[in-house]
């Protein structure tokens, strides 16, 4: 598998070329760029034209993750995620499509190949109105990516909606074979409270999410790499240790293996105001060791 970083680990900052350095320095071949307006503005020419050019320059593949935040310039960590595809209000659902376009825009001219969509926030439930709304927003999107040579990966999150298998199911009911799958490690080991867990006790949430992704394994095409203690989404650098809750990595290295050559283990960090860009690069070296890869 190839290694990755997301911007994610900078969210706080403004993304430039001095930040996408450090990031290659740890040893990224390829990137995933957050888009958050106040981090990397796609509706600014200059910022556009800025990482049009440190991609076109650099041997390292791009991906975007949609926009989770309404353009807030008081925006901080504690800002909870907006925009939502799904949302059961209709200006909300229009509202966000309507960003995740303008962000897809910016793949005119960053060589975007891929874009991470989320469906649903924290405590959507899964229902025959989710399962709509998805499709739909899934179908708008793919008209509008298609053209740009963007590829959508649909990402599994903690909630009851966008749960490993359910976004199969969602795959399968479009018919939308074209699609890709962004496998989130430290979403799956939330997972615990999911129904299809409270089915199966004796598995654990991340052996439910490996079965559930096992027939589109070769639609996999990010693995992101972050951990927690089990309780909330702590985005953290893998744990060396086995601490309480943490994810053995040991036990899902040799699932990512049979992944395609071409997947991206892409480390999505949590952020603080401040991380020195030559830490980051060294915590991700430290990194790839913990998660063997």
């Amino acid at each position: 598998m190839r290694h990755g970083l997301s911007t994610h680990v900078f969210l706080q900052q403004r993304l430039t070329p001095a930040l996408l350095e450090s990031l290659v320095q740890g040893g990224a071949v390829a990137i995933e760029v957050f888009a958050a307006r106040h981090h990397f503005d796609y509706s600014s020419r200059s910022a556009l034209q800025e990482m049009s050019g440190w991609f076109r320059s650099n041997d390292v593949a791009a991906s975007l993750h949609m926009p989770l935040f309404t353009d807030d310039p008081h925006w901080t960590r504690h800002t909870a995620p907006t925009l939502n595809l799904i949302s059961p209000n209709k200006g909300t659902r229009i509202e966000t499509m309507d960003e995740v376009k303008r962000a897809l825009e910016s793949a005119e001219q960053v060589p975007f190949t891929t874009c991470t969509l989320h469906l649903g926030l924290k405590d959507d439930q899964w229902d025959t109105r989710a399962l709509d709304d998805s499709l739909t927003a899934i179908e708008h999107l793919k008209a509008f990516a298609g053209p740009l040579g963007v590829k959508l990966l649909l990402e599994n999150l903690a909630n009851e909606v966008a749960t490993p298998a359910h976004l199969v199911e969602i795959a399968r009911a479009g018919h939308f074979d074209d699609l890709g799958f962004a496998f989130d490690l430290g979403h799956a080991q939330l997972g615990q409270s999911m129904p299809e867990a409270k089915d199966a006790p004796a598995k654990s949430a991340l052996e439910l999410a490996f079965e559930a992704f096992a027939p589109v394994a070769a639609r996999v095409a990010q693995v992101q790499l972050h951990d927690n203690h089990g309780v909330r989404d702590e985005h953290l650098w893998p744990l060396a240790t086995a601490a309480p809750g943490s994810i053995d990595w040991q036990s899902v290295r040799g699932w990512m293996k049979e992944l395609p050559a071409e997947s991206v283990a892409l480390l999505e960090i949590a952020h603080e105001l401040g991380d020195d860009p030559q830490q980051v690069a060294e915590q991700a070296k430290a990194a790839w060791d913990v998660v063997g890869l």
